[in-house]
Formats: structure tokens, sequence, C-alpha cells
């Protein structure tokens, strides 16, 4: 596995990232200051409950499992990077990513990767642009350069794992400690882990999410890219000390479908369902919105 480089995104208040780097046979490379936040990965936007276990957000589609608070400790899955049409919605962005918190909490620690059909500075471009990235929110996204960039089709696999607590010298007492891992499988496994440390984190949901991601002006949900259909696999869940896959069990799985900002009748994106045994689902394009 090879050495890569990390853009930082942003930096907000309650997250304080500890260590960034590469798993490879080389020195870790330490995380380095880049431009502004241009988009971000945020907490699931609610429109309203259907019925139980079923609802309607504004910028995710995909599968959570809930739990009490501190009793979601690790999150797995798998996906294929989906191409993206750039003709359906010319500026929009699809983020499939993993993590732990954002469906009853304020924080999100997330990793995954972007199909966009603009380019990394916001500029709409004809190439669609592929990129791995991490979110500790409400901290910015960072964005990790493989040394072989990510395209469509490549076997991603990604984790979020708590680790423990530890002192938090910016805001005094403890903060959880999670460590965040993404995996390029089909180009020669690279991969990247980060850990960091978050203040406030509910540890109360695991998600697998297809998202369109925030923020335009007045702060709506960004248009999302036409990405097809992405599918996941090897979902699973470590939830009050038990792991398993989503679809062995309903038992708090939630079903989210993203629909449009101001109306719920506009699908934007919608989940198979249910998943299967072995924790495999898939996501369905519909609709640019927002």
């Amino acid at each position: 596995m090879k050495s890569s480089r990390v853009l930082r995104w942003g930096l907000c208040a309650g997250v304080v990232v500890a260590a960034a780097f590469l798993v490879s046979a080389g020195n870790p490379k330490p995380v380095r200051p880049a431009r502004a936040a241009l988009r971000s990965h945020a907490p699931v936007r609610i429109r309203q409950q259907r019925e139980h276990g079923n609802w309607d957000s504004s910028n995710w589609a995909g599968y959570a499992v809930t739990g009490a608070n501190g009793s979601v400790t690790d999150v797995t899955g798998s996906w294929t990077v989906p191409a993206v049409t750039c003709s359906a919605a010319p500026t929009g962005y699809s983020a499939f990513w993993v993590g732990i918190d954002g469906f009853t909490s304020s924080t999100v620690e997330q990793i995954g990767t972007d199909s966009d059909c603009v380019s990394l500075n916001g500029r709409q471009t004809d190439t669609p642009t592929y990129y791995a990235w991490y979110e500790f929110y409400p901290q910015g996204s960072y964005v990790v350069e493989f040394p072989h960039a990510v395209k469509p089709g490549d076997f991603i696999t990604a984790s979020v794992k708590y680790i423990g607590q530890t002192s938090n010298p910016r805001h005094g007492g403890a903060a959880d400690q999670f460590t965040a891992t993404i995996t390029d499988v089909t180009q020669l496994n690279e991969t990247f882990s980060v850990t960091a440390s978050v203040t406030g984190a509910g540890m109360s949901s695991a998600e697998w999410i297809a998202e369109a991601p925030c923020c335009g002006k007045g702060n709506v949900v960004l248009p999302l890219s036409d990405f097809g259909f992405v599918n996941y696999s090897s979902a699973g869940a470590t939830v009050s000390s038990q792991t398993a896959p989503i679809g062995a069990s309903t038992t708090n799985l939630q079903n989210i479908t993203m629909v449009g900002a101001k109306s719920s009748a506009l699908i934007k994106a919608q989940p198979s369902s249910p998943p299967q045994n072995n924790g495999s689902f898939g996501v369905t394009w519909l609709n640019a919105g927002p």
C-alpha cells in the first residue's frame, strides 16, 4: 500500500483531529492545511416519518440502525463507486459513506467517496470528479488523495470505530475518540486511516448512506448528481456489544428515502427494501432535486 496526501477543508469547534495518515510501508503523512470547506456532509434532515421505521429526508437515502446513547461503537460497509451522468444535474453532487451518529445526534463521524459533476474547487466541469473523503462533523471535510485516483467501478471498503475516551485539552474534559478507515480495493488496496476526538458524540446510530451534500445559498441541500444505482454490501454494525449485518434483524432499522426539500412527493433517491441478511442493499437515483 502506498502513501497519499490529505487536503484539509475546514475546522470547527468540537472536534480535534489527532492523526491522519495512509496505512503504508512508509512514514505516516500529516494532514496538510488547504482550502476552506466548499461542502459538508451534515446530519439527516428529516421531512417526515411515513410510518414506523420509514423516513423521508431531503439529504439522505439508505439505512440507519439506532440504539441507546453510547451503544453504537462500530460500523462497516462496502460499495462500488458509481459513475455519474451530468446531463440531469450539471452541477450535482453525490456522496456515499458509512458512519456513526447524525440520525439522532448533532455530530457525524463518517468516511466515504463522492461522485460529482463539479471540480474540487466548485467549478462546473464536463468531466465528473471522483474522490475519497472523511469528516467528523461539525468539522469540515478532508479530501484523501490516493496515489491512484478513485474511479467509477472501484470497490471501496470503509469503517468507523469507537476506540475509547481521551482528554480534550482544547475544550476540557473527556472526548470520544474514533478511527475512520477507507480502502480502495481496486487500486492496490490503498488504505487511509484517521483518528479524531469528538466532543458530544451521541454514539446512537450507524448509517450507510447516499447523500446530497450541503450546502448551497441559503443553507439548502445541493442538487443530487445522477449516480444511477449504488450497491452496498457487508453493511454491519456493533450495537450494545452485538455485531451483526443490518439485514439479520429489522430491530431499530430505519429506512430513509431522499425527497425534495420542499415536497415529499418528489423522490430523489430510494433504497431497496429490505436489506439482505448479508448486509447488502441498493440505492437508486430518481431526481436531482433539491
